[in-house]
């Protein structure tokens, strides 16, 4: 008899519909989904227990920034074990897909309640944010910025605990220079401006700032900062424009106000935060500190070499988490192209426009002005090369600061990555960050 297909060995599906994969877990029903993953229910066929599964697709329909995202959400997950953040199981992959196992966090997203519900009273506000903040603290003490975080990434468990979810935009400590990390990313309405301005920042003072963010989006309702146009989101992120709702205690106001200071060097600390009399009150004992106490209390129990428990076998997760590299390049196929990089700069518009004809050019292309699809009245520059096309935006977002955005409108499948590295090179002396 010829040996089953590897699809048929690695993924089946049960007599109830259920897939089932790599014989360990039936994902019964689809939870959710972002931009390159979805998110089942699943069951553990070995001690029937319920788990979150995120499933990625392999190539073609993913997003080509899958791959680091990844590598920093499984090491940061596997670096922190906290009551708080979404635990990280182990790594599946076969030739299609890659799967994540993870804790299920079965009261669903906390922005969804938000959603509902709107503003959240004081109290409830305050339960939720010493949560979010006593656990960022564990994280930056262990190296470890989030980057990204917002409601949708804070997730509930049955009995209301917050669990802190998606760390594809984390910052490890081998990801700083001098201290400082020097990547643009995160989501504009939450990030804090010195990661659009400036070449080094403080991955912590940088969580603190969407610490901010959220509490008021907890007693407000709203964003601070809500502009569809995001330049101008940016200017008034950059000049602290915005208003507190007559309904918000005083309290939250001046420690929102603290938070939301675009100088990181004067804005408030997470540690000086913890410190302050509103953030304690009814504050809840660290559940670090009591799982670092018992350990503690266990280990004088027992004798070292008996306390050891060895795995009878390894997963992906394990192998991989051994490697300093965390190399995840084996279980992608073929990448596929972004069709879009931003990059901020304080050269003049009139520069930067000279510049884009100067790259342009020399990479082989033709320049020609066209119509900004957003304003009509506006024209873009364009860089012309057989079908592709190539539009560059300048946008004011600060005094000194512009953000150039450059998309691929047109022939996109005869552009390539080594293309977007050749406009990298040529705008290298004059870009302040590239956004990841």
């Amino acid at each position: 008899m010829a040996p089953p297909s590897p699809a048929t060995s690695i993924n089946r599906t049960s007599s109830d519909g259920g897939t089932i994969i790599l014989n360990k877990y039936q994902l019964t029903r689809l939870l959710g989904r972002g931009s390159f993953a979805k998110v089942y229910h699943g069951r553990s066929l070995i001690d029937d227990s319920s788990v979150a599964v995120k499933v990625i697709e392999k190539p073609s329909i993913a997003d080509p920034t899958m791959e680091p995202r990844l590598v920093r959400e499984v090491a940061a997950m596997r670096r922190l074990n906290h009551p708080n953040i979404l635990k990280l199981h182990e790594v599946l992959a076969t030739k299609t897909k890659i799967y994540l196992v993870m804790e299920l966090a079965s009261g669903g997203e906390l922005f969804t309640q938000l959603s509902r519900r709107g503003r959240m009273k004081e109290a409830t506000a305050r339960r939720y944010f010493q949560q979010i903040v006593s656990t960022l603290n564990f994280c930056h003490q262990n190296g470890v910025a989030h980057r990204d975080l917002k409601p949708q990434n804070l997730l509930l468990d049955d009995d209301g605990n917050l669990k802190i979810s998606d760390f594809g935009l984390s910052a490890l400590p081998e990801s700083q220079k001098d201290g400082l990390l020097h990547t643009a990313c995160g989501t504009p309405a939450y990030t804090a401006p010195e990661i659009v301005r400036r070449k080094g920042y403080d991955g912590a003072k940088a969580d603190a700032w969407s610490c901010g963010i959220i509490l008021f989006i907890f007693l407000a309702g709203y964003l601070p900062f809500d502009d569809s146009n995001l330049a101008n989101m940016y200017r008034k992120i950059h000049l602290r424009e915005f208003a507190f709702p007559d309904w918000m205690p005083k309290q939250p106001r001046i420690i929102i106000q603290k938070l939301l200071d675009p100088n990181p060097k004067t804005r408030m600390s997470i540690e000086t935060l913890m410190n302050l009399s509103w953030f304690k009150k009814s504050l809840r004992p660290d559940p670090t500190l009591e799982l670092h106490n018992e350990t503690e209390a266990e280990a004088t129990e027992e004798d070292d070499l008996s306390s050891i428990k060895y795995k009878t076998t390894m997963n992906a997760f394990d192998i991989i988490s051994m490697s300093s590299g965390l190399d995840l390049s084996g279980i992608f196929e073929e990448k596929i192209v972004r069709k879009d990089r931003r990059f901020t700069t304080t050269a003049t518009a009139a520069e930067i426009e000279r510049r884009v004809v100067e790259v342009g050019e020399r990479l082989g292309y033709r320049s020609k002005k066209m119509k900004d699809k957003e304003n009509r009245n506006r024209d873009v520059m364009g860089l012309v090369k057989g079908r592709v096309v190539v539009l560059a935006k300048v946008l004011e977002v600060a005094v000194d600061l512009l953000l150039v955005e450059m998309t691929v409108v047109g022939g996109g499948g005869g552009f390539s990555e080594v293309e977007w590295e050749e406009f990298k090179v040529g705008f290298e002396d004059v870009v302040v960050s590239w956004h990841c």
